[in-house]
């Protein structure tokens, strides 16, 4: 039952939540709900989608191939996040590829389920609007920390933020465990560089590693560091 859309509460954190209980019916009916296995895509950058994801479990990253080949990511979309609305919305191929960070489950929307409630359902399409403009502001926010801060505080931000949104596990490690490379994708430097900024750190007693897991030992300056204190 309860992967059905109308019981769902993961349907609360996103644009779901404003269709009607007979349009999530229609989206039941047409979904299907598949598992990712970690390091596999959901779609790759330049794809035509024939529908949207909704997140139930795990992380996927949302990430740009530069020119000079590295993967710049964007966005780290979690439970209860739709993934593919704008290139669905805009017909146009994926600007983004979607990898999974560990083992998800997602549910795949048709695309006809999602167009023809924006047609007959304004406050849907309010909804919709409104996290586009949500992943607009983020996007712009990251511009901004890569023209404007260092390597070390975007490494630093990157750290809090995985604590804040994700939590940490039960030996006070970072819950949600990412790949040097994939932190130096986050923050837009060289691998070479984030494995040398976090021995810094580890030195400086700012964190704690065991393998490639993190554990923050001292927030309040990583803090400091971003705010360039």
């Amino acid at each position: 039952m309860e992967s059905r859309c109308e019981n769902c509460i993961i349907r609360q954190f996103n644009s779901l939540r404003a269709m009607s209980k007979e349009e999530l019916k229609k989206v039941s009916d047409t979904k299907t709900t598949k598992k990712i296995k970690k390091g596999e895509p959901l779609f790759e950058e330049g794809d035509k989608l024939n529908g949207v994801y909704c997140v139930r479990e795990g992380v996927s990253k949302l990430s740009k191939l530069s020119a000079n080949g590295k993967d710049q990511i964007v966005k780290l979309a979690t439970k209860g996040e739709v993934i593919g609305q704008r290139s669905v919305i805009a017909e146009e191929c994926t600007n983004l590829s979607a990898i999974a960070v560990n083992d998800m489950e997602v549910c795949f929307i048709p695309k006809e389920s999602i167009v023809h409630t924006l047609q007959k359902n304004p406050n849907f399409t309010l909804e919709v609007l409104r996290h586009m403009a949500h992943d607009l502001k983020e996007a712009d926010d990251v511009i901004v920390n890569i023209s404007q801060k260092t390597v070390k505080q975007r490494i630093a931000e990157a750290f809090l933020y995985l604590k804040n949104n994700f939590g940490e596990d039960d030996e006070g490690f970072l819950a949600l465990t990412l790949s040097r490379e994939d932190i130096s994708n986050v923050v837009g430097t060289a691998t070479e560089s984030a494995i040398r900024i976090i021995s810094e750190f580890k030195k400086k007693g700012l964190i704690h590693t065991s393998g490639k897991r993190i554990a923050i030992k001292d927030e309040r300056k990583l803090n400091d560091m971003v705010e360039g204190f």
